[in-house]
Protein backbone atom coordinates (compact mmCIF):
# COMPACT_ATOMS: atom_id res chain seq x y z
CA UNK A 1 0.00 0.00 0.00
CA UNK A 2 1.39 3.46 -1.10
CA UNK A 3 1.99 6.13 1.25
CA UNK A 4 -0.93 8.42 0.24
CA UNK A 5 -3.31 5.03 0.44
CA UNK A 6 -2.25 5.43 4.24
CA UNK A 7 -4.84 5.78 7.12
CA UNK A 8 -3.49 7.71 10.02
CA UNK A 9 -3.29 4.51 12.27
CA UNK A 10 -1.67 2.87 9.32
CA UNK A 11 0.45 5.69 8.95
CA UNK A 12 1.60 5.95 12.66
CA UNK A 13 2.55 2.35 12.75
CA UNK A 14 5.30 3.14 9.54
CA UNK A 15 6.31 6.20 11.17
CA UNK A 16 7.00 4.65 14.98
CA UNK A 17 8.70 1.37 13.55
CA UNK A 18 10.79 3.67 11.22
CA UNK A 19 9.67 2.69 8.34
CA UNK A 20 9.36 5.31 7.01
CA UNK A 21 9.85 9.07 7.79
CA UNK A 22 7.58 12.34 8.41
CA UNK A 23 9.46 14.24 5.16
CA UNK A 24 8.71 11.06 3.03
CA UNK A 25 5.27 11.05 3.77
CA UNK A 26 4.47 14.78 2.57
CA UNK A 27 6.54 14.88 -0.16
CA UNK A 28 4.61 11.77 -1.03
CA UNK A 29 1.47 13.28 -0.51
CA UNK A 30 3.06 16.88 -2.49
CA UNK A 31 3.95 14.13 -5.25
CA UNK A 32 0.55 13.23 -5.99
CA UNK A 33 -1.11 16.44 -5.15
CA UNK A 34 1.28 17.51 -8.04
CA UNK A 35 0.14 14.72 -10.55
CA UNK A 36 -4.14 15.06 -9.46
CA UNK A 37 -4.48 17.96 -7.36
CA UNK A 38 -5.33 19.99 -10.06
CA UNK A 39 -8.48 17.41 -11.68
CA UNK A 40 -9.98 17.64 -8.01
CA UNK A 41 -9.40 20.63 -7.07
CA UNK A 42 -9.30 19.91 -3.18
CA UNK A 43 -6.16 22.49 -2.49
CA UNK A 44 -6.17 26.24 -2.32
CA UNK A 45 -2.78 26.62 -1.01
CA UNK A 46 -0.05 23.90 -0.56
CA UNK A 47 3.22 24.84 1.02
CA UNK A 48 5.19 21.95 0.77
CA UNK A 49 8.52 23.29 1.64
CA UNK A 50 7.20 24.53 5.02
CA UNK A 51 5.64 21.00 5.75
CA UNK A 52 8.76 19.45 4.77
CA UNK A 53 10.49 22.18 7.59
CA UNK A 54 8.11 20.89 10.26
CA UNK A 55 8.47 17.20 9.07
CA UNK A 56 12.10 17.18 9.88
CA UNK A 57 11.42 18.44 13.33
CA UNK A 58 7.99 15.87 13.91
CA UNK A 59 8.39 14.44 17.20
CA UNK A 60 7.55 10.59 16.75
CA UNK A 61 6.86 9.57 20.41
CA UNK A 62 3.66 12.48 20.13
CA UNK A 63 0.40 10.68 19.61
CA UNK A 64 0.13 11.63 16.41
CA UNK A 65 3.89 12.54 15.52
CA UNK A 66 4.30 13.40 12.01
CA UNK A 67 0.51 12.61 10.95
CA UNK A 68 -0.09 15.37 8.06
CA UNK A 69 -3.82 16.89 8.07
CA UNK A 70 -5.82 19.01 5.84
CA UNK A 71 -7.41 22.22 7.28
CA UNK A 72 -10.09 24.22 6.04
CA UNK A 73 -9.70 27.65 4.45
CA UNK A 74 -11.98 28.95 7.18
CA UNK A 75 -9.83 27.38 10.21
CA UNK A 76 -6.71 29.97 11.59
CA UNK A 77 -3.40 28.58 11.05
CA UNK A 78 -0.45 30.28 12.17
CA UNK A 79 1.43 31.86 8.92
CA UNK A 80 -0.99 30.25 6.32
CA UNK A 81 -3.39 32.38 4.21
CA UNK A 82 -7.02 32.08 5.08
CA UNK A 83 -9.35 33.10 2.35
CA UNK A 84 -12.63 31.38 3.47
CA UNK A 85 -13.11 30.63 -0.07
CA UNK A 86 -14.32 34.34 -0.66
CA UNK A 87 -12.34 37.44 -3.16
CA UNK A 88 -13.32 39.60 0.69
CA UNK A 89 -10.36 37.54 2.31
CA UNK A 90 -7.94 36.36 -1.05
CA UNK A 91 -6.01 39.46 -0.98
CA UNK A 92 -3.31 38.59 1.18
CA UNK A 93 -4.30 38.02 4.67
CA UNK A 94 -2.16 35.82 6.64
CA UNK A 95 -3.36 33.83 10.01
CA UNK A 96 -1.42 35.66 12.50
CA UNK A 97 -2.46 32.92 15.39
CA UNK A 98 -3.25 29.04 15.58
CA UNK A 99 -7.26 28.20 15.89
CA UNK A 100 -7.50 26.54 19.32
CA UNK A 101 -8.14 23.16 17.46
CA UNK A 102 -4.96 23.55 15.55
CA UNK A 103 -2.92 24.50 18.74
CA UNK A 104 -4.07 20.98 20.46
CA UNK A 105 -3.41 18.90 17.17
CA UNK A 106 -0.01 20.46 17.11
CA UNK A 107 0.46 19.37 20.91
CA UNK A 108 -0.21 15.77 19.81
CA UNK A 109 2.45 16.27 16.80
CA UNK A 110 0.34 17.04 13.96
CA UNK A 111 1.33 18.32 10.90
CA UNK A 112 -0.95 20.90 8.80
CA UNK A 113 -0.92 20.54 5.27
CA UNK A 114 -2.40 22.56 2.71
CA UNK A 115 -5.69 24.86 2.84
CA UNK A 116 -8.63 23.58 1.59
CA UNK A 117 -11.42 24.62 -0.95
CA UNK A 118 -14.95 25.44 0.42
CA UNK A 119 -18.48 27.41 -0.41
CA UNK A 120 -17.44 30.96 0.66
CA UNK A 121 -17.71 31.83 3.93
CA UNK A 122 -19.13 27.74 4.87
CA UNK A 123 -22.32 28.94 2.85
CA UNK A 124 -23.53 26.70 0.39
CA UNK A 125 -24.20 22.32 -0.65
CA UNK A 126 -21.22 21.85 -3.33
CA UNK A 127 -18.64 24.20 -2.94
CA UNK A 128 -19.42 25.91 -6.24
CA UNK A 129 -19.55 29.26 -4.14
CA UNK A 130 -16.16 29.49 -3.89
CA UNK A 131 -14.51 32.45 -5.47
CA UNK A 132 -11.46 30.71 -5.49
CA UNK A 133 -12.48 27.52 -8.12
CA UNK A 134 -13.63 24.58 -8.55
CA UNK A 135 -13.83 21.66 -6.59
CA UNK A 136 -15.07 18.07 -8.37
CA UNK A 137 -15.48 14.91 -6.74
CA UNK A 138 -13.33 12.04 -6.53
CA UNK A 139 -15.73 9.60 -7.48
CA UNK A 140 -17.39 11.75 -10.96
CA UNK A 141 -15.07 14.67 -11.73
CA UNK A 142 -18.39 15.61 -13.29
CA UNK A 143 -19.91 16.05 -10.20
CA UNK A 144 -19.90 18.07 -6.94
CA UNK A 145 -18.15 16.96 -3.95
CA UNK A 146 -21.00 18.28 -1.29
CA UNK A 147 -20.18 21.28 0.92
CA UNK A 148 -18.83 23.13 2.40
CA UNK A 149 -16.12 21.47 3.35
CA UNK A 150 -15.99 19.93 -0.22
CA UNK A 151 -12.10 20.73 -0.32
CA UNK A 152 -11.23 18.61 2.74
CA UNK A 153 -13.75 15.87 1.86
CA UNK A 154 -12.59 15.44 -1.63
CA UNK A 155 -8.74 15.30 -0.74
CA UNK A 156 -9.85 12.50 1.43
CA UNK A 157 -11.96 10.67 -0.53
CA UNK A 158 -9.17 11.45 -3.48
CA UNK A 159 -6.69 9.89 -1.00
CA UNK A 160 -4.57 13.28 -1.66
CA UNK A 161 -4.68 13.75 2.20
CA UNK A 162 -4.58 11.12 5.08
CA UNK A 163 -7.25 13.66 7.01
CA UNK A 164 -8.54 16.47 6.94
CA UNK A 165 -10.30 19.70 9.51
CA UNK A 166 -13.79 20.70 8.44
CA UNK A 167 -16.42 22.77 9.44
CA UNK A 168 -20.13 21.96 10.03
CA UNK A 169 -22.71 24.61 10.36
CA UNK A 170 -25.83 22.45 8.88
CA UNK A 171 -24.10 19.33 7.86
CA UNK A 172 -20.55 20.53 6.32
CA UNK A 173 -18.61 17.91 7.38
CA UNK A 174 -21.34 15.29 6.80
CA UNK A 175 -23.07 15.70 3.31
CA UNK A 176 -19.55 16.12 1.43
CA UNK A 177 -18.37 12.96 3.71
CA UNK A 178 -21.03 11.26 2.17
CA UNK A 179 -21.00 12.93 -1.61
CA UNK A 180 -17.09 11.81 -1.17
CA UNK A 181 -16.85 8.48 0.52
CA UNK A 182 -15.14 9.45 3.61
CA UNK A 183 -16.20 9.53 7.14
CA UNK A 184 -17.13 12.83 8.55
CA UNK A 185 -17.80 13.51 12.70
CA UNK A 186 -19.39 16.73 13.69
CA UNK A 187 -19.48 16.40 17.29
CA UNK A 188 -21.56 18.17 20.23
CA UNK A 189 -21.91 21.83 20.02
CA UNK A 190 -19.27 23.12 22.43
CA UNK A 191 -16.74 19.83 22.27
CA UNK A 192 -14.17 21.84 20.58
CA UNK A 193 -13.29 25.53 20.57
CA UNK A 194 -14.30 27.46 18.02
CA UNK A 195 -11.99 29.89 18.92
CA UNK A 196 -9.99 30.80 15.44
CA UNK A 197 -12.65 29.48 13.11
CA UNK A 198 -14.10 32.36 10.86
CA UNK A 199 -17.69 32.45 12.26
CA UNK A 200 -20.53 32.08 9.62
CA UNK A 201 -23.26 31.16 12.68
CA UNK A 202 -22.10 30.89 16.32
CA UNK A 203 -24.65 28.69 17.50
CA UNK A 204 -24.56 26.55 15.10
CA UNK A 205 -20.67 26.02 13.78
CA UNK A 206 -18.68 23.39 15.09
CA UNK A 207 -15.22 21.93 13.78
CA UNK A 208 -14.88 17.83 13.37
CA UNK A 209 -12.38 15.05 11.71
CA UNK A 210 -12.88 13.79 8.26
CA UNK A 211 -11.04 10.95 7.97
CA UNK A 212 -10.41 7.88 5.96
CA UNK A 213 -11.86 5.34 8.77
CA UNK A 214 -13.77 5.71 11.93
CA UNK A 215 -10.84 4.93 13.65
CA UNK A 216 -9.06 7.92 12.65
CA UNK A 217 -11.86 9.36 13.76
CA UNK A 218 -11.52 9.06 17.10
CA UNK A 219 -7.62 9.86 17.42
CA UNK A 220 -7.98 12.78 15.81
CA UNK A 221 -11.28 13.69 18.19
CA UNK A 222 -9.05 12.23 21.30
CA UNK A 223 -6.91 15.75 20.70
CA UNK A 224 -9.62 18.42 19.35
CA UNK A 225 -11.57 18.13 22.84
CA UNK A 226 -11.50 20.34 25.63
CA UNK A 227 -12.22 23.54 27.39
CA UNK A 228 -10.64 26.38 25.87
CA UNK A 229 -11.29 29.84 27.76
CA UNK A 230 -10.98 31.80 24.70
CA UNK A 231 -14.54 30.35 23.58
CA UNK A 232 -17.60 31.04 25.78
CA UNK A 233 -19.30 28.18 24.68
CA UNK A 234 -16.80 25.67 25.04
CA UNK A 235 -17.47 23.02 27.39
CA UNK A 236 -16.12 21.95 30.33
CA UNK A 237 -16.44 18.41 30.32
CA UNK A 238 -14.39 15.85 30.77
CA UNK A 239 -12.92 14.03 27.48
CA UNK A 240 -12.86 10.15 26.98
CA UNK A 241 -10.58 8.02 25.48
CA UNK A 242 -12.73 7.99 21.81
CA UNK A 243 -10.82 4.87 20.47
CA UNK A 244 -11.79 2.77 23.74
CA UNK A 245 -14.34 1.66 22.35
CA UNK A 246 -13.29 0.35 19.20
CA UNK A 247 -13.90 -3.43 18.78
CA UNK A 248 -16.72 -3.05 21.45
CA UNK A 249 -19.86 -5.01 20.69
CA UNK A 250 -23.39 -3.56 20.08
CA UNK A 251 -25.60 -6.09 21.72
CA UNK A 252 -28.40 -4.69 23.52
CA UNK A 253 -27.54 -1.14 21.79
CA UNK A 254 -31.16 0.50 20.52
CA UNK A 255 -31.20 1.91 17.65
CA UNK A 256 -34.20 4.41 16.21
CA UNK A 257 -35.67 5.20 12.69
CA UNK A 258 -37.30 8.55 12.43
CA UNK A 259 -40.45 8.29 10.44
CA UNK A 260 -39.88 11.51 8.66
CA UNK A 261 -36.27 11.06 7.69
CA UNK A 262 -37.53 7.83 5.70
CA UNK A 263 -39.92 9.75 2.99
CA UNK A 264 -41.19 9.66 -0.59
CA UNK A 265 -38.36 11.71 -2.30
CA UNK A 266 -35.29 10.02 -1.01
CA UNK A 267 -33.41 8.32 -4.29
CA UNK A 268 -34.35 5.01 -4.41
CA UNK A 269 -30.41 3.88 -4.78
CA UNK A 270 -29.92 6.05 -1.20
CA UNK A 271 -32.88 4.17 0.47
CA UNK A 272 -31.79 0.53 -0.64
CA UNK A 273 -28.31 1.16 0.77
CA UNK A 274 -29.56 2.35 3.74
CA UNK A 275 -32.30 0.16 4.43
CA UNK A 276 -29.15 -2.66 3.78
CA UNK A 277 -27.36 -0.39 6.38
CA UNK A 278 -29.52 -1.05 8.75
CA UNK A 279 -29.83 -5.12 8.41
CA UNK A 280 -26.02 -5.06 9.21
CA UNK A 281 -26.84 -3.62 12.33
CA UNK A 282 -29.79 -5.67 13.43
CA UNK A 283 -26.94 -8.44 12.56
CA UNK A 284 -24.99 -7.17 14.65
CA UNK A 285 -27.25 -7.06 17.66
CA UNK A 286 -28.55 -3.64 17.51
CA UNK A 287 -32.49 -3.53 18.57
CA UNK A 288 -34.35 -1.26 15.81
CA UNK A 289 -36.87 0.92 16.55
CA UNK A 290 -39.17 3.45 14.29
CA UNK A 291 -39.74 6.79 16.12
CA UNK A 292 -40.94 9.63 15.56
CA UNK A 293 -39.39 13.84 15.61
CA UNK A 294 -42.47 15.24 14.55
CA UNK A 295 -40.93 19.11 14.23
CA UNK A 296 -38.57 17.55 11.62
CA UNK A 297 -40.34 19.42 8.89
CA UNK A 298 -39.69 23.13 10.67
CA UNK A 299 -35.58 22.50 10.32
CA UNK A 300 -34.97 23.90 6.93
CA UNK A 301 -36.84 27.13 7.61
CA UNK A 302 -36.17 27.71 11.52
CA UNK A 303 -32.55 27.21 9.86
CA UNK A 304 -32.61 29.56 6.95
CA UNK A 305 -33.35 32.06 9.37
CA UNK A 306 -30.87 31.34 12.40
CA UNK A 307 -27.97 31.03 10.09
CA UNK A 308 -28.60 33.96 8.03
CA UNK A 309 -29.20 35.92 10.71
CA UNK A 310 -26.24 35.15 13.02
CA UNK A 311 -24.25 35.37 9.48
CA UNK A 312 -25.50 38.82 8.50
CA UNK A 313 -24.16 39.83 12.16
CA UNK A 314 -20.29 37.95 11.80
CA UNK A 315 -19.62 39.54 8.39
CA UNK A 316 -20.42 42.98 9.01
CA UNK A 317 -16.95 43.38 10.12
CA UNK A 318 -15.85 42.65 6.50
CA UNK A 319 -16.29 46.18 5.77
CA UNK A 320 -13.27 47.19 3.94
CA UNK A 321 -11.74 49.37 6.74
CA UNK A 322 -10.97 47.03 9.60
CA UNK A 323 -11.31 43.89 7.50
CA UNK A 324 -11.09 42.16 4.14
CA UNK A 325 -11.06 43.46 -0.07
CA UNK A 326 -11.01 47.21 -0.38
CA UNK A 327 -12.82 49.07 -3.11
CA UNK A 328 -10.71 51.83 -5.36
CA UNK A 329 -12.07 54.83 -6.13
CA UNK A 330 -15.69 55.14 -3.44
CA UNK A 331 -16.72 58.53 -2.12
CA UNK A 332 -17.55 59.07 1.02
CA UNK A 333 -17.38 56.07 4.26
CA UNK A 334 -20.85 54.57 3.37
CA UNK A 335 -19.90 54.59 -0.62
CA UNK A 336 -16.60 52.70 0.59
CA UNK A 337 -18.85 50.26 2.89
CA UNK A 338 -21.10 49.30 -0.15
CA UNK A 339 -18.70 48.89 -2.86
CA UNK A 340 -16.31 46.81 -0.94
CA UNK A 341 -18.98 44.52 0.07
CA UNK A 342 -20.96 44.51 -3.00
CA UNK A 343 -17.78 43.35 -4.72
CA UNK A 344 -15.99 41.27 -2.18
CA UNK A 345 -19.14 38.67 -1.43
CA UNK A 346 -20.32 36.38 -3.91
CA UNK A 347 -23.90 36.09 -4.77
CA UNK A 348 -24.83 33.21 -2.10
CA UNK A 349 -23.23 35.51 0.81
CA UNK A 350 -24.77 38.14 -0.17
CA UNK A 351 -28.32 36.57 -0.02
CA UNK A 352 -27.87 35.02 3.29
CA UNK A 353 -26.83 38.22 4.82
CA UNK A 354 -29.79 40.64 2.83
CA UNK A 355 -32.43 37.44 4.48
CA UNK A 356 -30.71 37.96 8.00
CA UNK A 357 -30.49 41.24 7.91
CA UNK A 358 -34.38 41.43 7.36
CA UNK A 359 -35.17 39.07 9.79
CA UNK A 360 -33.20 40.74 12.43
CA UNK A 361 -35.02 44.15 11.16
CA UNK A 362 -37.24 46.22 13.51
CA UNK A 363 -40.98 44.86 13.29
CA UNK A 364 -39.96 41.56 11.56
CA UNK A 365 -37.64 40.09 14.51
CA UNK A 366 -40.32 38.80 16.72
CA UNK A 367 -42.02 37.24 13.78
CA UNK A 368 -39.36 35.20 11.84
CA UNK A 369 -36.47 35.09 14.72
CA UNK A 370 -37.94 34.54 17.70
CA UNK A 371 -40.77 32.30 16.02
CA UNK A 372 -37.52 30.27 14.55
CA UNK A 373 -35.80 29.96 17.75
CA UNK A 374 -39.19 28.70 19.69
CA UNK A 375 -39.27 26.14 16.87
CA UNK A 376 -35.59 25.51 17.26
CA UNK A 377 -36.77 24.34 20.92
CA UNK A 378 -39.51 22.16 19.47
CA UNK A 379 -36.54 20.44 17.79
CA UNK A 380 -34.39 19.55 20.57
CA UNK A 381 -37.79 18.41 22.73
CA UNK A 382 -37.91 15.77 19.59
CA UNK A 383 -34.32 14.43 20.55
CA UNK A 384 -34.90 14.40 23.80
CA UNK A 385 -37.77 12.47 23.89
CA UNK A 386 -36.14 10.06 21.37
CA UNK A 387 -33.10 9.27 23.40
CA UNK A 388 -35.47 7.88 26.60
CA UNK A 389 -36.29 5.24 24.04
CA UNK A 390 -32.91 4.78 21.65
CA UNK A 391 -29.32 4.92 22.42
CA UNK A 392 -28.95 6.58 18.87
CA UNK A 393 -30.89 7.21 15.83
CA UNK A 394 -29.97 6.30 11.95
CA UNK A 395 -30.45 8.15 9.14
CA UNK A 396 -29.68 8.49 5.55
CA UNK A 397 -27.07 11.29 5.78
CA UNK A 398 -28.45 13.30 2.36
CA UNK A 399 -31.64 12.45 0.22
CA UNK A 400 -29.76 12.08 -3.29
CA UNK A 401 -26.51 10.87 -4.74
CA UNK A 402 -24.26 13.73 -5.65
CA UNK A 403 -25.18 15.82 -8.32
CA UNK A 404 -23.81 17.61 -11.63
CA UNK A 405 -21.78 20.42 -11.08
CA UNK A 406 -23.92 23.31 -11.88
CA UNK A 407 -27.58 21.30 -11.93
CA UNK A 408 -28.75 23.27 -8.67
CA UNK A 409 -26.49 26.09 -9.31
CA UNK A 410 -29.80 28.31 -9.87
CA UNK A 411 -31.93 26.78 -7.72
CA UNK A 412 -30.91 27.55 -4.01
CA UNK A 413 -33.98 26.12 -2.70
CA UNK A 414 -33.36 22.94 -3.84
CA UNK A 415 -29.34 23.07 -3.10
CA UNK A 416 -30.92 23.89 0.69
CA UNK A 417 -33.16 20.72 0.56
CA UNK A 418 -29.32 18.69 0.44
CA UNK A 419 -28.96 19.72 4.24
CA UNK A 420 -32.66 18.25 4.95
CA UNK A 421 -31.44 15.33 7.67
CA UNK A 422 -28.58 16.78 8.51
CA UNK A 423 -29.70 20.62 9.56
CA UNK A 424 -31.72 19.14 12.92
CA UNK A 425 -28.59 17.71 15.06
CA UNK A 426 -27.46 21.57 14.63
CA UNK A 427 -29.88 22.95 15.76
CA UNK A 428 -30.29 20.37 19.01
CA UNK A 429 -26.50 20.50 19.39
CA UNK A 430 -26.19 17.03 18.94
CA UNK A 431 -23.15 15.06 17.69
CA UNK A 432 -23.43 13.04 14.32
CA UNK A 433 -21.41 10.87 11.89
CA UNK A 434 -21.69 9.89 8.75
CA UNK A 435 -20.05 7.10 7.22
CA UNK A 436 -19.80 5.26 3.86
CA UNK A 437 -22.28 2.67 2.90
CA UNK A 438 -22.80 1.65 -0.41
CA UNK A 439 -21.47 2.65 -3.77
CA UNK A 440 -24.01 2.98 -6.37
CA UNK A 441 -23.28 2.74 -10.39
CA UNK A 442 -24.91 5.66 -12.37
CA UNK A 443 -23.38 7.24 -15.57
CA UNK A 444 -20.52 5.16 -16.18
CA UNK A 445 -19.64 5.86 -12.25
CA UNK A 446 -19.60 4.57 -9.07
CA UNK A 447 -21.29 6.97 -6.35
CA UNK A 448 -20.89 7.04 -2.78
CA UNK A 449 -23.81 7.20 -0.30
CA UNK A 450 -23.53 8.14 3.13
CA UNK A 451 -25.39 6.56 6.83
CA UNK A 452 -25.60 9.06 9.00
CA UNK A 453 -25.41 8.42 13.27
CA UNK A 454 -26.65 10.70 15.22
CA UNK A 455 -26.37 10.65 19.20
CA UNK A 456 -26.87 12.01 22.73
CA UNK A 457 -25.11 15.40 23.20
CA UNK A 458 -21.16 15.01 23.97
CA UNK A 459 -21.98 10.80 23.38
CA UNK A 460 -19.52 10.46 20.31
CA UNK A 461 -18.41 7.53 22.01
CA UNK A 462 -21.44 5.27 20.93
CA UNK A 463 -21.37 6.85 17.23
CA UNK A 464 -17.54 6.13 17.26
CA UNK A 465 -18.66 2.62 18.76
CA UNK A 466 -21.48 1.46 16.49
CA UNK A 467 -19.85 3.16 13.56
CA UNK A 468 -16.78 1.32 13.29
CA UNK A 469 -18.39 -2.23 14.08
CA UNK A 470 -20.34 -1.55 11.22
CA UNK A 471 -17.18 -0.44 9.10
CA UNK A 472 -15.33 -3.79 9.88
CA UNK A 473 -18.78 -5.94 8.71
CA UNK A 474 -18.68 -4.25 5.49
CA UNK A 475 -16.27 -3.59 2.67
CA UNK A 476 -16.75 0.55 1.62
CA UNK A 477 -13.99 1.93 3.92
CA UNK A 478 -11.72 0.06 1.13
CA UNK A 479 -13.36 0.75 -1.85
CA UNK A 480 -11.17 4.25 -3.10
CA UNK A 481 -12.03 6.27 -6.42
CA UNK A 482 -10.43 5.34 -9.66
CA UNK A 483 -7.20 6.58 -10.69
Amino acid sequence: MSIVDQSVAGLRRLLVSREISPGEVVRELAAEVRSRGEEVGAYLAFDEEAAVKLAEKADLSLPLGGVPVAVKDNINVKGDPCSCGSKMLAGGYVAPYDAGCMEQLRAAGVIPLGRTNMDEFAMGSSTENSALGVTRNPWDLSRVPGGSSGGSAAAVGAHLAIAALGSDTGGSIRQPAAFCGCVGLKPTYGRVSRYGLVAFASSLDQIGPMTKTVEDSALLLNHLCGKDGRDSTSLDEPVPDFTAVLGKSLKGLRAGLPKEYFIDGIDPAVRASVDAAVKVLEELGVEIEEISLPHTELAIATYYIVAPAEASTNLSRFDGVRYGYRAEGSGDLLEHYMASRAEGFGPEVKRRILLGTYVLSSGYYDAYYVKAQRARALIREDFTQAFKKVDFIVSPTTPELPFKLGALKDDPLSMYLADLFTIPPNLAGLPALSLPCGLVEEGGARLSVGLQLIGRALDESTLIQVAHAYEQSTPWHLEKPTR
